[in-house]
């Protein structure tokens, strides 16, 4: 079965990192916003914001959270993580630090965006897995991640559907 994904990231600071597993070709993924199309939806305030990510989950298996130095906390990731829990689909994490930049730099590893969420009280970082590359070497983590997401994409389908 063909799965599509909604990524989930701080686009600003990642970007590049993101664009690197979006195109791995393991899965389809949402269409990326040009920064040109996301200042306009933006520029619609909260609600335009809201829609576009709300179409945007719209035919997705599952949201992946790619996991930067200041991913977790912020409005609409938060907001992402929540809508696609309600919408059934499988929620993953996967931290993308070593992975290098557009000036090959890599970054600090950022805090679990689960952690501070919860399912029925329960603590979301208790239920969604989140993964960490075991490599620093920024090829190395690239290879581990498009070696593993198709696994981890299933898994947390079958998670999710755990709690349907």
């Amino acid at each position: 079965m063909t799965r599509k994904a909604f990524y989930s990231f701080h686009y600003k600071p990642d970007n590049w990192r993101a664009a690197q597993v979006r195109s791995m070709g393991v899965i389809e993924g949402n269409k990326p916003a040009s920064d040109n199309a996301w200042e306009d939806v933006k520029a619609g305030g909260d609600d335009a914001i809201q829609d576009w990510i709300d179409a945007q989950l719209k035919g997705k298996s599952v949201a992946i959270v790619l996991i930067g130095q200041n991913t977790a906390g912020r409005k609409w990731i938060n907001y992402e993580i929540k809508k696609a829990w309600v919408d059934n689909k499988g929620i993953l994490g996967i931290h993308i630090h070593n992975l290098k930049d557009s000036d090959g730099d890599q970054s600090e590893k950022g805090l679990n965006p689960f952690s501070k969420l919860t399912i029925n009280g329960v603590s979301m970082d208790k239920i969604v897995k989140t993964y960490n590359p075991p490599y620093s070497t920024s090829t190395n983590v690239y290879s581990h991640i498009k070696e593993n997401l198709e696994d981890w994409i299933e898994k947390a389908i079958e998670i999710r559907g755990n709690y349907a």
